[in-house]
């Protein structure tokens, strides 16, 4: 059957795993009964630069070059024969495919060093007593990093593993500049990306091709793409959606952008896309396309098309990730901070919970827009029928959920439903830190296979949160991750300065409240962000309201989003961007946890005004709430043993019952009264698994004779079971 359609995520975004959003289309266009093909231009270029052939053709570029070339660069390029002989077993190790090799790559005397390798002095401070393989794939990754540095040295300026061209893509409000690099040579990384491109168009031509450019570092490559399919296969039509259309070209109106690509579709692009198929194949008129920018007669022209329903996630399929090179890509090790190496080290199946966000008031965030506003969450059932399916095609039950913020009660759902079926996986999502995720839900969790969360603390000042509407506070995000940590899950934290009004003292006091939650062990990754102005957050919508001024935005017709302010009543934010980073650094190693703030700064800084013990007396601070009729309870945990033993003390004799409870890790053990005791094993082995309501057991409890329920369910020894598995919900 001829390909109607070819899904094309343009370079670069992940080595590591291919970005989701086509294989979110072709699932979905599977269910049309559409043949759809997809391709990550993204790893096939790498692969084929990062190969001996590939870099030699890099290497004889370069050479017209020397006279330019800094130190690092010139070592580089005399090694270039060490380089091509080792570039295809360096490649192969980190896909997998030669694990054996990682003894002599972590000797450090097989691969060449340059620039990338100063940083292996501090080697065993960020990673310790790692073990052979991760320190080697440490190794290969610089490796690989320092030909990234050599080729963006010499042939191509632009170049980059996550990203290519960002510069001239990022808050591009005028076309000018992309059009002037599009009517310029082609630089050696699109040769190679074009040669991809052409040999794929070989084996079999689709009516239409769609680029998906998910952010800033896709753009240019895209329209490259756009250019030369364009001249060289004039009868596909070539449409452009993802992220970055959907936050940055909702304007858009500069006509020649059209002479790269026929159509720009926004928001999910499942409908937009049905509905340009539609119309190629005469099924229907211009009128009924579905949120879509085209060119007709030299301007742009917009349709809505707001009678054309959106797709329901429960309709959209499982994405199908075939025809994608799965076994080649690359497990990389390139950044110490724990959360981030999730994003680079090996190979997750991407699925989402719930479309948008169940929250959607954060004030710097675009809440405006679909893919925040428009709240949709998927069942249970179907995320472990979606798992499971995808698990057996791809060979792999890593997980990563892509969304906003995934609800609480949906995670709930889905961890009883992973343990009902008896599955078994890793996975990783994006929170909001609210007081829902108790120390029995974390649990749940992390027996169902959550390994990882991250979530936004963002300024970690009470006032600024309140501004954020983040609906938080930082004590409560401190309870929240001690009950991730203590779980054994890892927590992430994203961190922001710089937003409006925030004082040079709000900053300190924030970097002291992270401080102490690295301290008390209850963070494990963070990053900072500078704040940004987009201009469909509330605050770039109303920058009055939060008392800052937005610049004029250059009406170039092509992209906006990110806008420039001034903050009048805050401090000066960027200088505090090295510090920041430097410290959290250490401290996510155990570094410097103790030490003054000023440290960190080369300048002088406001004295803390957060008291030292702010976050640990949060934490102590906890109450219990007791349980009552209608508190739902799970039992996850195994029968337990009992037995029946004779007592005595001074003369006085009575039985009484010892349940032993086995869990992976060690034994629980509870003593009681033997009719209590028999009743409790009886009563857990016939709901296990099944949450059941408080009410219930005590019914049963009262129905064996039993009394005074509400004295043994509350108490100790019951209430310490939540560590053999009988958890709250």
């Amino acid at each position: 059957m001829q390909t109607e359609i070819l899904l094309i995520t343009p370079p670069f975004t992940q080595l590591n795993t291919p970005y989701p959003a086509t294989a979110y289309l072709k699932g979905f266009l599977n269910t049309r009964g559409i043949s759809a093909d997809q391709l990550d231009l993204g790893i096939e270029t790498m692969l084929r630069m990062f190969f001996r052939e590939g870099l030699t053709r890099i290497f004889e570029e370069a050479g017209r070059m020397t006279e330019r070339m800094d130190d690092a660069t010139l070592r580089i390029h005399a090694n270039r024969r060490l380089y091509l002989s080792h570039i295809d077993e360096a490649v192969r190790f980190l896909q997998g495919r030669n694990p054996t090799l990682a003894h002599r790559i972590a000797a450090r005397n097989l691969l060449p060093e340059a620039g990338r390798f100063g940083q292996l002095a501090d080697l065993e401070w960020a990673f310790g007593s790692m073990g052979v393989q991760d320190r080697a794939r440490h190794i290969a990754t610089l490796f690989l990093e320092d030909l990234s540095d050599f080729i963006r040295a010499t042939v191509d300026p632009w170049f980059g593993f996550t990203r290519y061209a960002e510069r001239i893509a990022r808050s591009a409000s005028s076309f000018d500049a992309l059009h002037k690099a599009l009517e310029g040579p082609e630089s050696l990384t699109d040769g190679f990306m074009l040669e991809v491109l052409r040999e794929r168009l070989t084996e079999e031509t689709p009516g239409m091709v769609a680029l998906s450019v998910p952010f800033p570092g896709n753009l240019y490559a895209a329209l490259r793409c756009g250019r030369w399919l364009r001249r060289n296969h004039p009868a596909i039509r070539i449409a452009l959606g993802g992220g970055y259309a959907n936050t940055e070209l909702r304007s858009v109106s500069d006509p020649r952008v059209f002479d790269h690509v026929d159509y720009i579709t926004l928001d999910d692009g499942e409908a937009p896309l049905e509905q340009l198929l539609k119309h190629l194949r005469g099924d229907c008129g211009q009128a009924d396309l579905k949120r879509t920018f085209r060119r007709v007669d030299g301007a742009v022209v917009y349709t809505e098309g707001r009678h054309i329903p959106d797709i329901r996630q429960a309709d959209t399929g499982t994405p199908d990730y075939t025809g994608l090179p799965l076994e080649r890509y690359i497990s990389a090790i390139e950044v110490l901070n724990p959360m981030h190496r999730l994003w680079s080290d090996g190979r997750w199946n991407k699925l989402t919970m719930a479309h948008g966000c169940y929250w959607g008031k954060c004030t710097f965030c675009d809440v405006s827009l679909d893919y925040i506003a428009r709240f949709e969450p998927l069942t249970a059932s179907l995320l472990c029928d979606r798992m499971q399916e995808l698990a057996e095609r791809t060979g792999v039950n890593g997980f990563h959920f892509v969304d906003e913020a995934a609800p609480p009660s949906l995670m709930k759902a889905l961890s009883l439903e992973i343990l009902r079926r008896g599955m078994v996986v890793s996975w990783w999502t994006n929170i909001r830190f609210e007081k829902g995720f108790t120390r029995d839900l974390c649990l749940l969790l992390a027996r169902a296979g959550c390994i990882g969360v991250s979530g936004g603390l963002e300024v970690a000042s009470d006032r600024l949160l309140a501004m954020i509407r983040k609906g938080i506070t930082v004590e409560q995000v401190a309870r929240v991750n001690r009950h991730f940590t203590e779980a054994g899950i890892m927590v992430h934290a994203y961190l922001m300065y710089g937003f409006p009004t925030q004082t040079d003292q709000e900053t300190i006091d924030s970097m002291e409240m992270v401080r102490q939650m690295f301290e008390c062990g209850v963070l494990q990754s963070a990053f900072w962000h500078l704040f940004t102005m987009t201009a469909h957050s509330p605050v770039g919508l109303d920058p009055e309201a939060f008392q800052v001024q937005r610049r004029p935005v250059d009406g170039g017709g092509f992209a906006v989003n990110d806008l420039e302010h001034d903050d009048p009543t805050g401090a000066e934010h960027s200088r505090y961007a090295y510090g920041l980073a430097k410290s959290l650094l250490n401290w996510m190693h155990g570094h410097g946890i103790d030490q003054s703030l000023h440290r960190w700064f080369d300048f002088a800084i406001p004295r803390t005004t957060v008291p030292k013990d702010f976050i640990r007396r949060a934490l102590e601070e906890e109450s219990y709430v007791p349980s009552g009729p209608g508190t739902r309870w799970v039992w996850l945990g195994t029968s337990p043993g009992i037995r029946i033993q004779d007592k005595s003390k001074k003369g006085v004799h009575w039985q009484q019952a010892e349940l032993r409870f086995e869990t992976p890790r060690d034994s629980v053990i509870i003593r009681t009264e033997p009719d209590k005791g028999r009743w409790l094993a009886d009563w857990l082995g016939h709901n296990g698994g099944t949450p059941f309501r408080q009410s219930e057991a005590e019914a049963d409890f009262r129905a064996a004779g039993l009394e005074d329920f509400e004295g043994f369910w509350d108490n100790r020894p019951v209430n310490t079971l939540y560590r053999a598995g009988l958890l709250r919900m």
